[in-house]
């Protein structure tokens, strides 16, 4: 977490699974899973099938009144 200063309070991980390599496309794009109040820089995804070559996540930092803009999505490889 930041400094504890910081206005952040906690974070939100959104990850859905995709077929291809590269950017999201908007064709047969898979809803995004949500883990909410995350309150670490770190987390493990644990659970996950396997079944399809790349994920995509994005990260939302929020505090008490407000959650702030998604960061742009990252696609991770799953081997």
């Amino acid at each position: 977490m930041p400094e504890e200063d910081s206005r952040i309070d906690h974070f939100v991980l959104e990850y859905r699974k995709t077929n291809f390599d590269g950017l999201p496309r908007v064709k047969d794009e898979q809803h995004w899973e949500l883990i909410d109040y995350i309150k670490a820089t770190e987390y493990t995804l644990s659970g996950l099938k396997f079944d399809t070559k790349y994920m995509n996540f994005r990260v939302q930092a929020c505090n008490k009144a407000v959650a702030g803009e998604y960061s742009d999505p990252v696609t991770l490889e799953t081997k």
